[in-house]
């Protein structure tokens, strides 16, 4: 399947897009994952979530591919202040937004040091994400860490929307939308809407710390979120709380 056919889930890209009252998502372009040096095949959609604090500054999560045009349109918005990598895998695009904002403040998930340097991928982060927000950002996000073998994810939490932001750990992929073979591909391994789920290789990465990770998935739940905002596929608009539910129950079963 072309990766212009991938793009055209979620166009139009490189455009915010209002999602919550201060909260929007913008659709990037298409994608392929690197694997010991070989990139994969399947291409996987991206997607950035912008928050716009309360002291008018924006809060940037996995930002995509630097755009000039949405740049200016983000501008208009707020101030770009803060950039941030939710997992080693949504990190790559930080230095570009970096270079063009020079103010805003870099921010490291457990480990994406490490795997920038080991792509030589050309980024500078300032300060960690850890368990608990900073107080750049505490009085209008809130977060934890879901903690796996090989990787952690920082999930955020926008307090006023009550809206849950995740990267990696759910993925609700429209099945009827994609070509063949990635349609049956993301059936099978449960990845579809209308529930959504986790990958089996990220289940695999998690499930070595699962009894941690039901102890972030009862933080998530105390938030009681009513959205859901996914790096991949369909966002939760409402009736967040069954999906959610759904998307961890591997961890609850263990």
């Amino acid at each position: 399947m072309p990766v212009k056919a991938v793009s055209a889930l979620y166009e139009p890209i490189n455009l915010y897009k209002p999602f919550a009252p201060s909260v929007g998502i913008v659709d990037g372009r298409s994608e392929h994952v690197t694997l010991l040096g070989m990139k994969m095949p399947w291409p996987f959609t991206t997607r950035m979530t912008v928050v716009q604090l309360a002291s008018g500054e924006l809060f940037l999560h996995s930002p995509i591919a630097f755009d000039a045009a949405l740049a200016r349109q983000l501008q208009s918005l707020g101030r770009v202040r803060h950039l941030a990598s939710p997992n080693r895998g949504h990190y790559a695009h930080i230095g570009e937004w970096a270079r063009a904002f020079p103010e805003a403040v870099t921010w490291a998930s457990p480990g994406v040091r490490e795997r920038a340097r080991s792509q030589r991928v050309d980024i500078h982060f300032q300060r960690d994400l850890e368990m608990h927000a900073p107080p750049d950002w505490r009085d209008d996000i809130d977060q934890t860490i879901i903690p796996g073998a090989v990787l952690d994810e920082v999930v955020f939490f926008h307090c006023d929307s009550k809206t849950l932001i995740v990267a990696d750990t759910v993925m609700n992929y429209e099945a009827e939308r994609l070509s063949q073979p990635y349609r049956l591909i993301a059936r099978l391994v449960g990845i579809c809407s209308p529930g959504g789920g986790i990958s089996p290789d990220l289940r695999l990465v998690f499930w070595p710390k699962r009894r941690d990770v039901r102890d972030a998935y009862e933080q998530v739940l105390s938030w009681e979120p009513e959205r859901v905002i996914l790096s991949h596929g369909l966002c939760f608009e409402a009736n967040a709380g069954p999906a959610i539910r759904h998307a961890f129950r591997w961890a609850l079963d263990g």
